[in-house]
């Protein structure tokens, strides 16, 4: 039977990509990392690191394990926060950051099960984009955060965090009715050049997103108004002054005036919950992933819950 403190170092050189990084990671010395992958192969009885360079690179051996550890690695934070939850000592403070579209759609039904559950857990929520909340997460002043991730450009989240996906959302093309373009059922991004955009703040995730969508497809973005809201965003595309993409989570009502159309190629994103990865076992942490996950299938495509690192 494998050493899961071992199991878990082999993880850690294939996340961080060298004994030193995994080391530092774990907390540990680099000749104690060592000792612990030489243990490991000696368990094993294959090799599972082989030299490159200055360095040391993974086997195939090496990597199969990799891929099953892990799963075990997931599989024990599951156990263990189960067994957190049935101490029935979810209490205490919970901090949670999320961005807008989720705090509108996926965090009332998320909270009011997880109060329901936990009523001794005092739950606070700051709105915020990823840029704000992920670092907040890591230095511990939130416990949770809720962000996105669009597949052309993913999010950076910091390697002392644990994540879960919760499930996919797509944006669409939000036109003026009386648009050349508003009659298709697919409009390629690329052929919409004769009008001005709709963005987030200039410097935010999202704006910059619009802008890399938009660019990737040859298309240099006019964007004539910067409003932090896709509401008032599709208010200003029923006016017939501007275009924007717009995720579906974020559509309650369109307006009239405004017609929504697929685009090509497809703008999709993957929500996840974030948390320190010193929390896996942490019983309100757990008790609010369990809750997101419960709630995404009423928002969005639930992504199968499996906890990463």
């Amino acid at each position: 039977m494998f050493s899961l403190q071992r199991i878990r170092a082999l993880h850690a050189v294939a996340t961080h990509g060298s004994v030193a990084a995994a080391a530092s990671a774990l907390h540990v010395t680099p000749s104690g990392m060592s000792q612990q992958l030489a243990k490991l192969e000696r368990e094993v009885g294959q090799r599972l690191l082989e030299p490159h360079g200055r360095g040391v690179r993974m086997t195939k051996a090496g990597h199969v394990l990799a891929g099953h550890a892990e799963r075990i690695l997931a599989q024990v934070a599951a156990a263990r926060s189960d067994l957190e939850l049935l101490r029935d000592d979810v209490l205490g403070p919970l901090r949670i950051g999320a961005i807008p579209t989720t705090v509108h759609a996926l965090l009332p039904p998320a909270l009011a099960m997880l109060t329901a559950r936990h009523p001794r857990l005092e739950v606070t929520l700051r709105e915020g984009e990823a840029e704000h909340t992920l670092p907040a997460v890591a230095t511990g002043d939130l416990d949770v955060a809720v962000v996105e991730s669009w597949d052309d450009r993913p999010t950076a989240i910091p390697a002392s965090t644990s994540r879960a996906a919760l499930f996919s959302d797509i944006a669409d093309l939000a036109l003026p009715v009386g648009h050349r373009l508003a009659h298709r059922k697919v409009v390629d991004l690329s052929e919409v050049d004769d009008i001005p955009w709709v963005g987030w703040s200039a410097g935010s995730t999202c704006h910059e997103w619009l802008v890399q969508a938009l660019r990737t497809q040859g298309v240099e973005p006019r964007i004539s108004c910067t409003v932090a809201g896709y509401p008032t965003q599709l208010a200003l595309v029923a006016g017939k002054l501007v275009a924007a993409l717009v995720p579906r989570l974020a559509r309650d009502v369109v307006p009239e005036g405004v017609r929504i159309v697929a685009t090509r190629p497809t703008l999709g994103r993957t929500i996840y919950a974030v948390w320190r990865a010193v929390d896996d076992d942490r019983g309100a942490v757990m008790a609010c992933v369990e809750a997101l996950h419960a709630a995404s299938g009423q928002v969005g495509n639930p992504v199968r819950p499996v906890a990463s690192r």
